[in-house]
Parts: C-alpha cells; structure tokens; sequence
C-alpha cells in the first residue's frame, strides 16, 4: 500500500476543528527511564493504574498496543476561554476552577473527531489500516511523543508547550500501522532557558527540581486524583483552588502566546461556572451536582470530591459566614467531607462552631473524623 499523504491528513484534521496537527514514527517517547524512575519513587502518589505492568508494557513498546504499529498522530485542540477577572477567581469566598475545565468535558468533544479522522485514514487506505485512538486515555507518554510530532517543547513545569501559542491546548492521539509520507521534526527538548518562575511559583512546591513533578504535593492531583484525606500540612496552601490548579502554567512567559480558542463550548457560561461561590458548593447534594456539573470535567470528580475540597478552600477564606453551612456537613454522609468540615471550622475566626464540634465529636465513630473533630476544637481554644 502506497504511503498515505500527511498533507492532506493535517488539512482533514484543522476541518475537523483541531488547531495542531504532528506526526512521528511509533517509537516510544523520550526519557521513558525517566518516567520509570519518577514511578519508582511514588510521585504518582495514589494514581496506580501508572504503575499497571501491562500499561508499562505498552509504554515501552508501543506495539503491544497495536501490532505492527507505524505512525502515532498527534493532534491539539486549544481551549483558551473568554477572560474571566483574576479579582473574581482569587475572591476566597469563591471556588477556583482550572480553565481547562471551565466548559464542556474535552473527552466528550474530542473523541468523536478523533475517531472522525480515523475514519478518514481508514477510507484514504481502503481499510487497510488499523488504529487506536485515544484522548488522555491510552498508555502513552503523549506529551514526549507530542514534542517528538513537532506539537512542542517539555517546559520545567512538564507541560508541552507550544512556542507561539503557549501551553493552552488539549492533547490527542490516533496510533494505526499506516505509514505516512511525510513525518515531523522533532521541538527542541526544552526552550526554558535559566528561567524558574513556575517552580518557585507553585504553592506546595510540587517540583523537587526542573522537569520533575511530585504528584502527592501537586494541587491538580490533590483535587482530582487524590481520594480521601489530604495531608494536613498541605491544606492551607491549597487557597480557594477546588478543581486542578493552573498556577505553573499560568506564570510561563510562553503564555503571552496563547490563542483564545474558537470552541465556544469550552467557554464558561457565567463567571460563576469557572469559580463559583464556596457557600453554593458546600450546600451541593448529589441531584444538584449532577445537575450543575454533568457534561464537564468536574462530573468525574463527584460530588463528595468536589465538596471535600470546597471545604478545604472555605477553611482558607477565613470567611466567617461559611461556618453555618460547613457545620451541616458534620453529619454528611461521606468522613472525608464530614472530616474537612471540622478542619476548616476549627480554621475559621471566632468560637460559633464549638458546640456543634463538640456535639459531633459525642455521636462520631469514625476514627479518623473525630481526630479532625478534636483538633478543631483544638484550634478555636476549647480543649
């Protein structure tokens, strides 16, 4: 079968809507020992799916994936929303919600031109080709590979990025065993220069050094990954942060190049969607939750996460008038919420929340709540 025309792959893939477009041989990514070191040292934290032997097979051989694997495409489709006022998003009374999840679930977009695309390449080869395609799914280092497509170079605070349009881009792939014409070249491994502000600008000081994040410490894993209890020493850095956290992009020079995407779905439909106000959070049952929240990225978080961390970011306002709803959620049904609660009462100012501390404090059985429960009491003067 003759080699299928990049060309007019990357011309299919910008009318499907996708803003980047690369192709390379079907190699595993770069630094692959890298990341098994990084494994090895548990900065996946709670993440073990990483660390599945059969995803490491695949990684190291992409074959394993798709057998007789020849060309991985790598496509970007950027997602920069309308402005919304810093003033807004760092209000404390407010939840701060990353901006790649201000809008519609990109895996709910993208997927379907993925597949599209696919498609495409299977009817240019008369069917026969084969392929995979995934969107932050696959067992793939896909932001090694993207920079091996041209998409980009590894910054320190481990995101690709495009050097004349940022970082602001979702990230997808289609690996089949057709051979293309045309391959591209590689980015520089890395364009950061001597500068440092994503690292010294990370509020938990989630990168031991350059290139390398620790996940365990990292405010996107602990929102979204992280299940149950969030290290105490942790907690007061996290600010008003309730879903990812884009501080190490948000301060890279390279940002001053991003492009304002044209997906108008990934627009919030009100500055209350990209950070809304922590009383509204707290007071979230499951129907409300799924209600405010089905279709985006948060919906997979679910509503015990999502209130877990609105608590955390309530014991950071140091907003008095929070206190009233995070006492009703002493008697949630989830500990994790029911623990946070007390933590961020016992944060709080003033002494209103004692007796309903001390009160739950009488009827808990869970072990790790009523520790919680104590140390708030602790924390407002009544023990």
């Amino acid at each position: 079968m003759p080699a299928l025309s990049a060309h007019r792959l990357k011309e299919q893939a910008r009318a499907l809507g996708f803003n980047l477009t690369g192709l390379t041989p079907a190699r595993p990514a770069p630094h692959l020992a890298a990341y098994f070191a990084w494994l090895a040292a548990g900065m996946h934290g709670a993440m073990g799916y990483l660390a599945r032997n059969d995803r490491l097979a695949r990684r190291r051989d992409l074959n394993v994936i798709l057998p007789g694997a020849r060309t991985l495409v790598i496509v970007g489709l950027d997602y920069r929303a309308l402005a919304v006022p810093e003033s807004l998003l760092a209000d404390p009374a407010r939840g701060r919600i990353a901006a790649y999840a201000w809008g519609r679930d990109y895996h709910a977009l993208m997927l379907p031109r993925l597949e599209a695309l696919a498609d495409w390449i299977q009817f240019e080869s008369r069917g026969a080709v084969h392929y995979r395609a995934y969107v932050d799914t696959g067992a793939l280092l896909e932001r090694g590979h993207g920079q091996q497509a041209g998409l980009g170079f590894i910054g320190k605070n481990t995101l690709l990025i495009h050097p004349r349009r940022g970082s602001d881009f979702f990230l997808g792939e289609i690996l089949t065993d057709g051979q293309f014409d045309e391959y591209d070249r590689p980015e520089p491994e890395t364009m950061c220069g001597s500068c440092t502000r994503c690292l010294t600008a990370c509020p938990t000081r989630a990168f031991p050094r350059p290139y390398v994040l620790d996940a365990r410490r990292c405010i996107s894993y602990l929102t979204i990954e992280h299940p149950g209890w969030i290290e105490r020493g942790l907690r007061p850095l996290m600010g008003n942060w309730v879903f990812g956290c884009d501080v190490c992009q948000s301060v890279c020079p390279w940002q001053r190049f991003g492009v304002q995407t044209q997906e108008t779905e990934f627009f919030p439909l009100s500055p209350d969607r990209a950070a809304p106000p922590l009383a509204r959070l707290l007071a979230l049952d499951a129907p409300a939750f799924d209600s405010q929240f089905h279709g985006t990225a948060l919906h997979r978080l679910g509503r015990d996460g999502l209130v877990r961390n609105a608590c955390l970011a309530a014991g950071n306002s140091g907003r008095a008038e929070l206190a009233a709803p995070l006492t009703t959620l002493l008697a949630d049904l989830s500990p994790f919420v029911r623990g946070h609660a007390a933590w961020a009462l016992g944060r709080l100012p003033g002494r209103a929340a004692a007796p309903a501390l001390n009160m739950r404090l009488n009827l808990e059985t869970n072990g790790e709540v009523r520790e919680e429960l104590a140390r708030a009491l602790e924390e407002i003067g009544e023990r």
